[in-house]
């Protein structure tokens, strides 16, 4: 069988530096998935966008090689020819949904954009595409969801828009990078096994970049791995994983998250009660600002968090993680109660609340967006202590210190900014400045979600080691249930806003009760094989 894409020799340098991609040669068959697996930095997402190339050609060159789709070199293709290939031939689904859909155009228009360029669909009959296609990638009320703008939308929501954009016209191929990081469980499930199903109806085939190993040895044919822009190992995937022949290769299979959390130290103290939390969101207001339709986000939710424990929070987008979190620090309006070593915190304003931020500090998804890339990183983390601990700033310097030193990194790198580091270490920089404060409780908000898996392992222990040595307690909201298996004593499972499931978190894995907790366990791929041994 002829290939579809043939990539050979091919090499990548940005302005005068190095080669981020070197000599790297790899071929797609028609309704073949081929997977590249590797590190953040390892030219993955590089060589997948240099396909299409969208890398900006001021900047980037290639010195060697080509690409080649059914005989043509894209390479060095006009720019019209590339237009007609572009989202019509050849899809690709970005990593970032929050930054790769356009803010002020709704959902209808930007998914109709593509179809009227490529197939001169127009009206109604564009419109009825667009509600099919978003029912294909499981978005509830999709006649609803057409009028939404992209701020209107959760983070998983925005990435099954960007891939329903991308299967609009029925590609030969699809790119698909790291397409299931913002993705509940059950929602990677759903989406992989469409696509795996697309591929069987279309012929269509899919270069998957991502990693996450699980998703890898399940859909994938065939994998390449990369490191540091070179490939070090390619293979069936069944052959790779089972007999894997470069060290690089067998450190990330490795590093799936340890299967424990530590015995909670004090745990019999309780730290934190909530009773009956609830939250509403307002979704119309009248002229005169009287609220007549709203949303409950979540309802009658009630748990308690002991001294030196972790509760993991699980569930699917817009169950009610997040806001969980954000109305204990009163970030959001709740109702309920809110007790903090027996003070009740639910009813204070926002004056009043204040002195005890510094005990209930919270790390961030997004590690690059939540750090404020014009100040440096020993400004990020003294703000805090400027703001809580004014008294003694002459301790300031060394309290920044002692922060970089927990979190394993080189209290030198205080005068350098976000930019200049990996994503890991910019997590590592979030998870300082929360500590520097000495909280007795950090809500910790899908943390790992964007890491690597080999920097998710390194975070977990680094977080397993903070809580042993300070005695912390943990809320971890979580869609990946091995990082939360590995991190929590206690678990809470939400749908819609509401408990399904709540207790200790070795029982709920071993013999979930509710259907949704088996349904979330099982698309999780290692339920079937690890449940009996928890």
């Amino acid at each position: 069988m002829s290939n579809l894409l043939t990539i050979s020799d091919l090499s990548v340098r940005f302005d005068n530096g190095p080669l981020v991609v070197q000599n790297l040669s790899l071929a797609i068959q028609p309704a073949e998935t081929l997977a590249v697996v590797g590190e953040s930095g390892s030219g993955k997402s590089v060589s997948a966008l240099s396909v299409l190339r969208l890398l900006d050609g001021r900047h980037v060159s290639y010195p060697t090689g080509s690409i080649r789709y059914q005989g043509e070199d894209l390479l060095k293709a006009p720019e019209n020819t590339l237009r007609k290939i572009r989202g019509r031939k050849i899809s690709m689904i970005f990593q970032e949904p929050m930054t790769s859909l356009n803010p002020l155009h709704t959902v209808e228009k930007q998914i109709s954009e593509t179809l009227q360029l490529h197939l001169g669909m127009r009206g109604p009959q564009a419109r009825e595409r667009c509600i099919e296609l978003l029912n294909l990638v499981g978005i509830h009320n999709p006649e609803e969801r057409l009028k939404s703008y992209p701020h209107q939308l959760s983070g998983g929501q925005k990435q099954r828009v960007m891939i329903a954009m991308a299967l609009a016209n029925e590609p030969e191929l699809l790119i698909a990078d790291e397409p299931t990081t913002a993705l509940d469980v059950t929602v990677q499930k759903q989406v992989l096994e469409l696509l795996t199903s697309l591929q069987q109806k279309l012929g269509m085939a899919m270069l998957l970049i991502t990693h996450d190993l699980s998703l890898v040895r399940r859909y994938a044919d065939r994998v390449i791995v990369m490191e540091q822009g070179k490939k070090v190992e390619e293979g069936a995937t069944d052959t790779l994983f089972n007999a894997p022949k470069h060290p690089y290769t067998r450190k990330l299979i490795d590093a799936e998250p340890p299967g424990h959390p530590l015995p909670a130290a004090g745990n019999e103290r309780e730290l934190l009660r909530v009773s009956e939390l609830n939250v509403e969101f307002t979704l119309r207001k009248s002229f005169l600002g009287k609220v007549k339709e709203s949303f409950p986000a979540v309802k009658d939710v009630s748990f308690s968090v002991g001294r030196g424990e972790t509760l993991g929070i699980v569930g699917e987008s817009g169950s009610g993680k997040t806001t969980i979190g954000h109305a204990l620090l009163k970030l959001t309006g709740s109702t309920g109660s809110i007790q903090l070593d027996d003070h009740e915190l639910a009813h204070l304003s926002q004056k009043q609340f204040r002195p005890w931020r510094r005990r209930v500090q919270i790390v961030f998804q997004d590690p690059f967006g939540s750090l404020s890339p014009r100040m440096s990183v020993e400004q990020i983390i003294k703000e805090g202590l400027e703001i809580h601990d004014r008294d003694n700033s002459t301790e300031h310097p060394n309290k920044v210190i002692q922060a970089l030193k927990d979190v394993g990194l080189d209290p030198e790198a205080r005068h350098r900014y976000p930019h200049e580091f990996s994503g890991g270490q910019r997590q590592r920089i979030a998870i300082a400045r929360a500590l520097v404060l000495q909280p007795d409780l950090i809500i910790l908000d899908e943390p790992t979600s964007a890491l690597d898996r080999t920097v998710q392992k390194q975070v977990i222990e680094l977080l397993t080691e903070i809580q042993k040595r300070y005695g912390l307690s943990y809320i971890f909201i979580s869609h990946d249930l091995a990082v939360v298996r590995a991190l929590s004593h206690k678990l809470l499972v939400l749908q819609h806003g509401r408990i399904v499931e709540y207790g200790k978190a070795s029982d709920i894995f071993r013999s979930p009760r509710a259907d949704y907790t088996r349904e979330l366990l099982n698309a999780a791929f290692f339920y079937q094989n690890t449940t009996t041994t928890i």
